[in-house]
């Protein structure tokens, strides 16, 4: 194998609807960084390796030990060369076992770092985390998470917010027809469903939502599988670049039981505000959301059950408002803000005010050391014109092409070729 930068994907043996925003960011970090991508296959192999590895750990109570007597799936793939970086992206803990698909990648991989998209305090398996303590830096989806996953594996843990592929979401014009009046996909409240259903047809609006069924123990999830990720995000942008209305709530929003008052930002928001839609629902509270989303009417406020909903998208008053702050924030490259996390803390270096203003010989940067030797950051040497560049100063990414300049919503700064 020939790379510099690899990746491990678990798109061929995880294909749920909710993952194919981590395949996409998967496909992004490797449009920027020439990765090569190793897939995890073979579910019930890998399975039947992890259940071997867990009962040699508890009954030895060493993890070396149940990695000698544990057999390694069939499907592994040993590294023969030396890689820079090694970036594995897994979409909730209970897949850190793929690891195992690349038995010698510590050996082989000169610095390592992962990101893993939902963890919760109350659902950590140790034996599973423990695997990432040979990790130099971990990057989490989840805030509240961070300090325990920190003190179990030992290593330094940031949190970094979920992003969209901006370009594929963004739509071509602000003046774009609209011709969907509201999307409603994923969880949903049966009563806001209801409403919504009911003024389509008293008002002839064209209201889009999911017709899959309810699924989960408690028929509270809306989820399904797909046979391409890539397509599936396609098609999500195009849907959203048409709607004008986009009901958005927090994680787990009809689950407060499952939440216990931690606050998560779901993907919703960050689809949503790359397409300019007027998003309608439940934000975070919490001052990490205000932080990302920090323009007026970024979420209008409706409660989950709103049998009312419909008095809101007749409201001439706050629809105009949402509308122009929301595609001004995600469309105006005049105020760019490409961030990425800053070392050992979810606080993001942006560029000096007043960066986008200057010459071009006063270029506008934003940097990242979240891994000793290996330094990634955003350069702009022309705001007039604006182009950024990825540099790092591992020789990996060294030679990185450019690329155009994109605004995002996240700590992290999604560009594609």
């Amino acid at each position: 194998m020939q790379a510099k930068v690899l990746l491990l994907s678990e798109r061929r043996i995880a294909d749920l609807v909710a993952f194919c925003i981590t395949y996409e960011f998967e496909d992004t970090f490797a449009a920027v960084t020439d990765a090569q991508r190793i897939d995890a296959t073979d579910l019930s192999d890998l399975e039947f390796s992890r259940r071997a590895y867990k009962l040699a750990r508890l009954a030895s109570g060493s993890p070396s030990l149940a990695r000698r007597l544990a057999p390694y799936p069939r499907s592994k793939v040993v590294l023969e060369t030396d890689v820079e970086l090694f970036f594995p992206v897994f979409s909730h803990t209970y897949e850190l076992y793929s690891l195992a698909t690349i038995p010698n990648w510590r050996q082989r991989c000169r610095k390592a770092a992962c990101y893993i998209i939902e963890v919760w305090s109350d659902m950590l398996p140790e034996y599973l985390l423990e695997l990432l303590s040979a990790f130099d830096h971990v990057f989490l989806g989840c805030r509240h998470s961070v300090q325990d996953v920190a003190r179990i594996i030992g290593r330094p843990v940031t949190y970094l917010p979920l992003a969209v592929d901006v370009p594929r979401f963004t739509p071509a014009s602000l003046d774009q027809p609209r011709p969907i009046d509201v999307c409603n996909i994923g969880r949903r409240s049966p009563v806001t469903h209801q409403a919504l259903l009911e003024e389509a047809e008293r008002q002839l609006i064209f209201y889009y939502y999911d017709t899959v069924a309810a699924s989960g123990a408690d028929l509270k999830h809306r989820t399904f599988r797909v046979d391409s990720p890539h397509e599936h995000r396609r098609m999500l942008a195009t849907i959203l670049k048409h709607s004008r209305y986009f009901i958005a709530n927090r994680s787990y929003v009809n689950r407060p039981e499952f939440m216990q008052g931690r606050e998560e930002i779901s993907g919703r928001f960050y689809e949503g505000a790359a397409a300019g839609t007027v998003m309608i629902g439940e934000a975070p509270r919490a001052e990490e959301f205000e932080r990302q989303f920090d323009w007026p009417d970024a979420v209008i406020h409706v409660p989950f059950d709103r049998p009312h909903v419909g008095r809101i998208l007749a409201d001439p008053e706050r629809r105009p408002s949402a509308a122009a702050s929301g595609s001004a924030h995600q469309c105006t490259l005049g105020r760019t803000q490409a961030r990425l996390p800053a070392s050992n803390s979810s606080r993001v270096r942006r560029p000096r005010p007043g960066a986008h203003r200057g010459n071009a010989g006063s270029p506008a940067t934003a940097r990242a050391d979240c891994l000793p030797g290996v330094h990634i950051g955003l350069h702009c040497p022309d705001p007039i014109s604006p182009k950024i560049r990825l540099y790092c100063s591992s020789k990996a990414l060294r030679n990185s092409p450019t690329f155009p300049l994109i605004r995002t919503f996240s700590s992290a700064a999604f560009v594609s070729r």
